[in-house]
């Protein structure tokens, strides 16, 4: 059945209705039991009850549809109210969780306006106004969304200059790491039966990963790396330290042969004094710009991050260095493909133009 915004039938749902009811009358007539009835037509049996029992008072103007009762539809400025309200989030109105689902929505509807729809109805309504059902991005509460909106809105314009004047490269730097227990990745399975990944239970160590993505208008995007394997070991180091960040920024000035305009977050390592000390004595081709708090998704090189991570997805890695291979794998492979590092830049909103 088709439904109207109001959460009502539409003519041709109404045109099916009255078919069905129809064809209804033609079996009371002809003697046959409710529960073949409604196994026939597929309606409830109390459906082909109540109808029965308005044949026999009524006739068969009883059983046919009075007709949509024209309850009332949301008009425009209903309609911009409920907006704002579905944008204030489920927990501004009661709910444990930040999640719209059509029951929610229509419960809503219900609390606002008084008009009842159904979940179809609401349905519909949604889709025709342009909402749909996504997957939701993450934000730190603590991000500071006034300090992020002049990077997002000005495309890096300080950045940007500071490339323009110097000739240089803008390249954004961030790290990640990756344990023994791979990222879960969608797949199909039976209905019913939730498929399981089996992975190894024992055993540490992580993958450290480094990488910069670098554009320049005019030039082919690059992409950058260092991995680095720890297996738990004494005295081996955890991560990347200080020396780390500064030799990938010399094998990125010696491979992009011109100055660069670092951009990267404000982790601890990045404002080390040795770090600090050698950014200062490299200031006529290096510039350092820091992203704001708790704005990862201004970053390209988080974008390579993600591509990597559905890659080994539900990788059953019978040891560490399975997961090694993997990663330096992928990573290779994006290098090679400028698209998809081009592809990081656009999901970020930023822009630098010619």
């Amino acid at each position: 059945m088709r439904y109207a915004q109001g959460g009502g039938l539409t003519d041709a749902g109404r045109a099916a209705r009255e078919r069905i009811r129809l064809q209804a009358v033609e079996r009371f007539k002809g003697g046959e039991k409710n529960k073949d009835i409604a196994a026939a037509l597929r309606v409830g049996e109390r459906s082909v009850e109540r109808w029965r029992r308005l044949w026999r008072e009524r006739g068969e103007a009883g059983v046919l549809s009075k007709g949509s009762p024209g309850r009332p539809r949301l008009g425009e400025r209903q309609i911009a109210r409920l907006e704002r309200e579905l944008e204030r989030g489920p927990l501004a109105h009661g709910w444990a969780d930040q999640r719209w689902t059509l029951a929610r929505v229509k419960t809503l509807i219900g609390r606002l306006f008084h008009v009842s729809y159904t979940v179809e109805g609401t349905w519909q309504l949604l889709k025709r106004h342009g909402w749909s059902w996504q997957q939701p991005a993450r934000r730190a509460i603590e991000r500071d969304d006034e300090a992020v909106e002049p990077v997002d809105e000005g495309g890096m314009a300080a950045g940007k200059s500071t490339a323009a004047a110097c000739n240089g490269w803008i390249v954004f730097e961030d790290e990640a790491g990756q344990s023994m227990t791979p990222p879960r990745a969608r797949t199909w399975g039976r209905r019913g039966r939730t498929p399981v990944v089996r992975v190894r239970g024992r055993g540490s160590g992580r993958v450290s990963m480094a990488g910069m993505t670098c554009y320049k208008p005019g030039k082919r995007s690059r992409m950058f790396y260092a991995v680095r394997e720890y297996n738990g070991r004494k005295d081996q180091p955890k991560g990347f330290g200080w020396r780390d960040f500064r030799d990938l920024l010399i094998r990125a000035r010696i491979q992009l042969g011109g100055p660069i305009v670092l951009v990267w977050d404000n982790v601890r390592i990045h404002l080390t004094a040795p770090l600090q000390e050698f950014i200062a004595a490299n200031s006529d081709w290096l510039t350092v710009f820091q992203l704001p708090s708790y704005a990862p998704d201004l970053n390209p090189q988080e974008g390579i991050w993600s591509m990597v991570k559905r890659d080994i997805g539900n990788l059953a890695a019978a040891d560490l260095s399975q997961i090694t291979r993997a990663v330096k794998h992928r990573l290779k492979q994006i290098q090679y493909c400028p698209d998809l590092v081009d592809g990081c830049l656009v999901g970020t909103g930023l822009t630098f133009n010619e």
